[in-house]
């Protein structure tokens, strides 16, 4: 494509657009700031639509969970919060049930990119949704759960004995074949679906109305914390600090704004919880504080 002459000034062939090198070739990260307010509307409307049908709706329900526990007159200490349940006690009926909101549930994944694909190019290679990088990716993934899940549980204990934070039952299926594999399909929802819409796509479209990177990080980091609060203020704080980790991590120049590394973290440390919690012994549980 032939790119038309510069304004007077410049070298004919020069890209001028925001972002463009001094050689006229456009940063492939560089900021695509909607200039018109008919489109910074449509932007800002898509993040509120994509946000009320996935996390924010998350996050408004858990404003109000806390706000009731916290008004009801049982110490936050004494409640509890149960995740991964049971749906129905005739085993195949509960496996499809399953299934079924898991699917549903990355509908939301689906969606967001779908409308980050409308800018012409692989949605899945623009934000590292791919297997180009296995090897360095799965690295990186180790290593953010390892910095998220050792304190993160210290924090959960100091949590409890703070009295700021729930018991959270992380998996309450019956002992079946399919019991493990649905709670690891189970973290993997959760990764895809979280890291996805809360930093990729995040990013993606903050990008585009001009925000700068502390002001993605912030508003990324609070948004996580918000669908967690209830599991508690604790969590609330825990998954805050995530989120600057993992928001941070993926516009530095070790994340290369790659979502793969945070996805396979997060369903790391989902893995360990659910599984963990369903296999252990209970006495093991209690010793670890999260029994």
């Amino acid at each position: 494509m032939t790119i038309p002459p510069g304004p007077p000034g410049t070298a004919a062939g020069t890209d001028t657009t925001p972002g463009a090198s001094a050689d006229g070739r456009r940063s492939r990260w560089a900021p695509t700031t909607a200039d018109r307010p008919e489109t910074r509307r449509r932007i800002g409307a898509e993040i509120w639509i994509l946000l009320g049908l996935s996390l924010g709706r998350s996050g408004v329900y858990a404003v109000v969970n806390i706000v009731a526990r916290l008004t009801e007159g049982t110490p936050l200490a004494e409640q509890s919060a149960s995740i991964n349940n049971s749906q129905s006690p005739r085993p195949y009926l509960d496996l499809t049930y399953q299934i079924l909101s898991i699917g549903f549930a990355l509908v939301p994944v689906a969606l967001a990119l779908y409308l980050l694909s409308a800018r012409g190019r692989s949605v899945t290679r623009a934000i590292g949704l791919d297997g180009s990088r296995p090897w360095r990716d799965t690295g990186w993934g180790f290593a953010l759960a390892a910095v998220i899940g050792i304190p993160g549980l210290a924090l959960y204990v100091a949590g409890r004995a703070l009295g700021i934070t729930v018991q959270v039952n992380p998996a309450n299926l019956a002992d079946y074949w399919w019991t493990v594999p649905i709670l690891i399909l189970a973290a993997l929802q959760n990764g895809l679906l979280e890291e996805v819409i809360a930093v990729a796509y995040l990013f993606e479209r903050t990008k585009d109305l001009g925000w700068g990177r502390v002001k993605f990080v912030v508003w990324s980091s609070l948004l996580r914390g918000s669908y967690h609060l209830y599991q508690g203020i604790g969590p609330f704080i825990g998954n805050v600090v995530m989120g600057v980790v993992f928001s941070w991590f993926y516009t530095s120049r070790w994340g290369r704004h790659r979502v793969v590394p945070l996805v396979i973290a997060h369903t790391l440390l989902d893995v360990v919880a659910f599984v963990g919690y369903a296999l252990l012994p209970r006495e093991w549980l209690e010793a670890l504080g999260v029994g």
